[in-house]
């Protein structure tokens, strides 16, 4: 009885405890389900968060290709539209007001052999020429661009140095020259040939490295071709030079583009090329006219009259080596408006030996030229400074020097004992002559 109590007693506990595995088992099997579904899920999440992150990506990538697409066609687009409008836009903006440009013009720079012979440093093997403008530099300096005419050539030390009748100058004459404060020469006269062509170019490559324009005589067809134009506080101004001739020396054959010679056919050319760079200002020296006269002859008048009516605005007279008359003038074109224009037919001799009369009176002239908001331009006001070349005499030092005539008289007058009486009547002689000519301003 007992033994079956314990049986049956047993028998419950291992139905209970199979029950209980029973259980346990199918709770573990829930679970594991449970688990894998949850896994399940969380990759699905994370497949579907990498799809957005992968589209957000895409979208950002994109969105800055097509910024820097619009960027850089942009900017290609302004770089083309301003290449193309540029020019218009400089040529076609009014100013905001009226610009003035004061000009300072001086006659013939001449070297003769005494010229160069003082000039000349024996210590220093050297030549220097700063000397001779000390008292008038000023007036050079001062100016927004100022001009002349170098009338001899720069064919080098090996040619020889030499005075009249064919002149060949130290060329520490240009840099003298660049340092006094000269923006411009014309080097189409009558000695531009007295080296040959050799010397020309000589004198051009010359004034090249000292940084000194020019204009009138040329190396190729090409540069005969291009206009000299200098900007002068946003007044644009064109240069041309011509000569009547060169002294009988001929123009070498297939080079007949070396130099601007006198021919109204030619000149129509020259003036039509400058035209087609719009300038503000056209501006001609002439080389012309009869030596030592102090009037112009017809054909000087003539010659200015074409000019006139052709688009040139001023004129620089040079060759007679002394001073002739000077106007300003109104000129009528052709469709009937009118405009300023000026005349100096000779401005005689800056630097030089010559000793013959009124040679050593000269000016440096003094020219106000304004364009105006309308696009207008107008001559204001000429003036000028009477200038006188000093030859102190073969025995002294320093023997050249170019003199302020009105502040040696001045100097004298208030007790200035370094001027002598003799050097004052020189001076008072030549002012008067210089105002006779010019007229008195």
């Amino acid at each position: 009885m007992k033994d079956n109590y314990y049986s049956l007693k047993n028998s419950r506990r291992r139905k209970k405890s199979r029950t209980r595995r029973k259980m346990h088992s199918s709770h573990k099997n829930y679970s594991s389900k449970s688990h894998s579904s949850y896994a399940k899920m969380q990759s699905n999440y994370r497949k579907r968060q990498a799809r957005k992150l992968n589209y957000k990506k895409v979208f950002i990538c994109l969105a800055i290709f097509c910024l820097i697409l619009y960027m850089l066609i942009s900017g290609i687009i302004k770089l083309f539209s301003h290449g193309k409008n540029s020019s218009e836009i400089t040529t076609s903006t009014e100013p905001q007001k009226d610009i003035s440009v004061n000009m300072a013009v001086v006659g013939d720079v001449m070297c003769h052999t005494t010229n160069f012979n003082d000039a000349y440093d024996k210590q220093t093997d050297t030549y220097d020429f700063t000397k001779v403008f000390t008292d008038i530099a000023n007036y050079i300096q001062s100016a927004d661009i100022a001009v002349g005419n170098l009338e001899t050539t720069f064919a080098g030390k090996d040619v020889g140095y030499s005075g009249y009748p064919t002149f060949n100058t130290p060329e520490q004459l240009a840099q003298n020259l660049k340092d006094l404060g000269l923006d411009v020469l014309s080097t189409a006269n009558n000695h531009s040939l007295d080296k040959h062509y050799n010397g020309l170019v000589s004198t051009l490559d010359e004034l090249d490295k000292v940084g000194l324009s020019h204009t009138g005589t040329y190396r190729s067809e090409d540069e005969q071709n291009t206009i000299l134009i200098k900007n002068v506080n946003g007044i644009n101004f064109a240069f041309l030079s011509f000569t009547y001739g060169t002294n009988g020396i001929p123009v070498p054959s297939g080079k007949e583009y070396c130099i601007n010679l006198i021919d109204k056919d030619f000149i129509l050319t020259q003036i039509e090329k400058a035209k087609a760079l719009n300038p503000d200002v056209i501006c001609a020296s002439m080389h012309w006219g009869d030596e030592y006269k102090l009037q112009q002859n017809s054909t000087q008048e003539n010659m200015a009259d074409f000019l006139f009516k052709n688009g040139v605005d001023i004129i620089f007279g040079s060759h007679p080596h002394v001073l002739e008359p000077m106007e300003k003038r109104t000129i009528t074109l052709e469709d009937g408006t009118t405009k300023d224009g000026f005349v100096i037919y000779s401005l005689g001799n800056f630097m030089s030996g010559q000793v013959i009369e009124n040679t050593m009176n000269s000016i440096i002239l003094q020219l106000t030229v304004t364009k105006h908001v309308d696009g207008s331009l107008t001559i204001d006001s000429y003036d000028y400074i009477p200038i006188y070349m000093y030859d102190k005499g073969s025995a002294t030092a320093d023997r050249y020097k170019i003199l302020d005539i009105n502040k040696g008289i001045s100097a004298y007058e208030n007790g200035d004992t370094s001027i002598s009486e003799g050097l004052y009547n020189k001076l008072v002689s030549a002012r008067n002559m210089i105002e006779k000519v010019v007229g008195e301003i």
